[in-house]
């Protein structure tokens, strides 16, 4: 398989998950807890669950979902405007630029390499790995998902009540990314940062 359309298909694989559910649900439940204590320890700005946040507030929080296997930051989630663009739901086409990483529950900073994206700002950064990114292996092409379609759970739970033009941060454990197995580069089991602007709702 082409390099760049198994990239491509890391984003809109199906998830596949091993191993005994003690096992597994030890594993997910030490990652969940994980998450929230980056998030309301480390993270900057540290944020604050969205049940916590009074009603005139307007302080930074995430919200869980998925049954507590995504956690998402919407940056700008209080700009007056916001509730007047186009929401994701779940027939929409979306459009977005986007990071993904493995996540090591540390800061994301601009030295931290992603395992894929379509960044065109990170185009300099691939070609000096020795990347060909005119007609190869990278795509720095806005990417169109079909919120009806087969993407990973983990990315449609994170889209799903964004807006147009929402910068968002979503980690995710491993059973709503890859799964359970060693996937490409991606060790089993990996939680995964998913960084993305949404650029348009249909």
């Amino acid at each position: 398989m082409p390099m760049k359309r198994l990239l491509i298909y890391l984003l809109l694989a199906c998830p596949m998950v091993a191993g005994s559910c003690s096992e597994e649900e030890d594993t997910l439940t030490t990652q969940r807890q994980k998450l929230v204590s980056y998030l309301e320890s480390t993270h900057s700005p540290r944020l604050i669950p969205e049940s916590e946040v009074g009603e005139d507030e307007q302080l930074a929080f995430y919200t869980a979902l998925g049954g507590n296997s995504v956690f998402r930051y919407i940056d700008g989630y209080y700009d007056p405007e916001r509730a007047s663009r186009p929401e994701v739901t779940a027939s929409s086409k979306v459009t977005i630029i986007f990071r993904a990483y493995v996540f090591t529950f540390s800061n994301i900073t601009d030295s931290t390499f992603p395992f894929y994206s379509n960044d065109a700002s990170l185009r300099a950064a691939y070609e000096e790995l020795g990347l060909t990114v005119d007609g190869g292996v990278w795509s720095f092409e806005p990417l169109t998902i079909e919120m009806g379609g087969g993407i990973l759970n983990g990315i449609r739970t994170a889209l799903l009540g964004c807006r147009e033009r929402d910068y968002v941060e979503a980690y995710m454990t491993y059973d709503v990314a890859f799964g359970g197995k060693n996937f490409s580069t991606i060790p089993r089991e990996s939680p995964i940062a998913f960084f993305f602007t949404v650029q348009s709702v249909e």
